[in-house]
């Protein structure tokens, strides 16, 4: 109720002990509080904030016009509902070294277990989009290092992403993620695998966790659970899953009311009141004051 009494540290000391449990670690994504609620109460292991679901609630493309307050903001909304840690997107750091390391500061204060930064140069773009271009190795070692150094938590997880396969090809793409190890990062997204075998040839090449990213519509196969964890992957991320779910049913609703002049035929659809309450615990508010809920739904 109110805020998750599950301290930050508490939420990070987790999430590092579970990326070494051996198990896969899946975090959908959550473009609400709510829905962050939502993924806790089903089970997951931790919530995931995209960078493209931040963008495209203010009404932007992926291309990296959020600023860093709007996505701390969005951190700390969704990491103060939930006990479960959440690991947010940061795009290319919101400037040079100096910035990188601030935004680490900000995402610690914040409640953020953890964030992955990529190698893109700004503006950016979607990571399964075409003709990507990446700064130099060396300016991309020179963030993670400043950023790996202004954390004062040692549980907050830091992730490079490269996003070099698709324009520099698979084995760049592995020596640039040894170099971001080497400058202090403590997992790697490899962004943009097209099959098994991308994924396989980076585990082979890396012994630190990695993060795979299951976004639909994108360059990789959907892989299961299974053939994940077959691979040896410690986290799946389902970056735009529940955005794209409750866009595709809101659109399609919509259309409908307007066609059919009332929202009566969709009530079997809707998530129903009672369970929204049970969600937000209205009932437990009551503790604070016995008028909030005296009715019955």
């Amino acid at each position: 109720m109110l805020n998750t009494k599950v301290s930050h540290k508490d939420k990070r000391k987790k999430f590092r002990a579970d990326l070494k449990s051996g198990k896969l670690l899946r975090f959908p994504g959550a473009y609400s509080p709510l829905v962050a609620k939502l993924i806790e109460d089903i089970g997951f292991d931790g919530v995931y904030i995209s960078g493209a679901v931040i963008s495209n609630n203010l009404g932007y493309p992926d291309i990296g016009l959020t600023t860093l307050t709007e996505v701390a903001n969005a951190g700390r909304d969704i990491s103060r509902v939930t006990s479960l840690p959440t690991l947010i997107d940061i795009d290319t750091g919101f400037g040079e070294p100096m910035s990188a390391a601030r935004t680490i500061q900000e995402l610690e204060d914040l409640g953020v277990s953890g964030c992955h930064m990529e190698d893109q140069v700004n503006p950016k773009r979607c990571g399964h989009l075409d003709n990507k271009s990446l700064v130099e190795v060396s300016t991309m070692t020179r963030k993670i290092k400043a950023a790996a150094n202004a954390k004062r938590d040692e549980n907050f997880v830091l992730i490079a992403r490269t996003d070099a396969r698709a324009s520099e090809g698979l084995e760049a793409a592995i020596n640039r993620a040894k170099a971001y190890v080497d400058a202090g990062a403590d997992m790697i997204f490899p962004e943009a695998m097209r099959d098994e075998s991308d994924f396989e040839a980076f585990r082979k090449a890396l012994d630190v966790p990695l993060l795979a990213n299951m976004t639909e519509f994108g360059k990789s196969d959907l892989l299961s659970k299974k053939q994940l964890e077959d691979l040896g992957y410690n986290m799946v991320i389902y970056p735009v899953t529940t955005l794209r779910l409750a866009m595709g049913a809101v659109e399609t609703a919509l259309r409908d009311i307007k066609d059919k002049g009332t929202q009566e035929h969709l009530l079997d659809k809707m998530q129903h009141r009672k369970r929204l309450y049970e969600l937000v615990e209205y009932e437990d508010y009551n503790h604070f004051d016995k008028d909030i809920f005296n009715f019955s739904i």
